[in-house]
């Protein structure tokens, strides 16, 4: 049943934590905009940053990935799940609802929807993984709305930018380079709106700004769909009973990585400029 009121939906309780995993520090992103919409919760970060990044790695690796670490969540107690990871969603989310149809399962894609409400010229530019843009779900999705709304959207497989983010390079020389690579395309095709379909990118927002800016695109519109993740995932846990409802003055959120703890905090503290402990975990 995948309306969640089968007798193993009982297991979920109010009380328990929200999973959330990526394929690195990108879905801190996500995790910003559920800890603002829902301070009351618990948050469990996964960071699988040992396998990082996704985006160009085979579908086999990413759903076999995708289900270890949500066994991993499961087993502290989470009462929802949220794949922050583009690729991670495209490729898995259907399989994880399938195998776990009573719990909360919310997925990131690119926020193409908005971003055809939002363009003036018609042309959105669209910058994410070659993963992402590959998949099936992608495409179906893409098709539909150039189908409804006639709008032109571009698409830029950023390689590499990914990466760069996930070694906490934010203001360097080669990520300001990347961005220049995969943009400036896109500002000459007239895109007059930009849709970050990774969710790494929304942290170096600054730079695409910026590099807009001396292009003389002032007026850019960004696509940043973590907003959306949390408010879809508010209303999952309303429908669901869950929600935790002022337990607690502020969210509690603990993290576990694949990778370097020590790397994964650095990043956190710069990232979301606070401070929280970080676990070492081998999947």
């Amino acid at each position: 049943m995948n309306s969640g009121t089968s007798d193993n939906s009982n297991s979920l309780k109010a009380s328990g934590p929200i999973g959330i995993f990526d394929s690195g520090v990108g879905g801190l992103s996500v995790l910003r905009h559920i800890a603002t919409q829902l301070p009351d919760e618990e948050l469990v970060y996964f960071a699988d940053s040992g396998y990082a990044p996704y985006g160009d790695k085979p579908e086999e690796f990413v759903v076999e990935r995708s289900f270890k670490i949500t066994d991993f969540l499961l087993k502290q107690d989470i009462k929802a799940l949220v794949v922050a990871c583009n690729t991670a969603t495209a490729m898995a989310i259907h399989l994880l609802r399938e195998k776990y149809p009573d719990l909360p399962i919310v997925g990131v894609e690119p926020g193409l929807k908005p971003a055809a409400a939002k363009t003036i010229t018609g042309t959105v530019g669209v910058m994410a993984t070659e993963r992402t843009l590959a998949s099936n779900k992608f495409h179906v999705l893409h098709q539909l709305l150039n189908d409804q709304t006639g709008v032109h959207f571009i698409m830029q497989a950023c390689n590499g930018m990914a990466d760069l983010i996930e070694h906490a390079e934010l203001d360097s020389e080669p990520i300001f380079e990347l961005v220049q690579r995969y943009l400036l395309p896109l500002l000459e095709q007239k895109a007059d709106t930009i849709v970050l379909g990774c969710t790494h990118y929304p942290f170096v927002r600054h730079v695409i700004e910026k590099v807009a800016a001396d292009y003389g695109s002032t007026q850019l519109n960004i696509i940043d769909t973590g907003y959306a993740v949390a408010r879809q995932l508010k209303h999952l846990l309303d429908i669901y009973g869950l929600n935790k409802n002022g337990c607690s003055p502020d969210s509690l959120v603990r993290a576990y990585t694949s990778g370097d703890p020590a790397t994964i905090s650095h990043l956190i503290s710069r990232l979301l400029q606070t401070d929280m402990p970080v676990l070492y975990v081998s999947l």
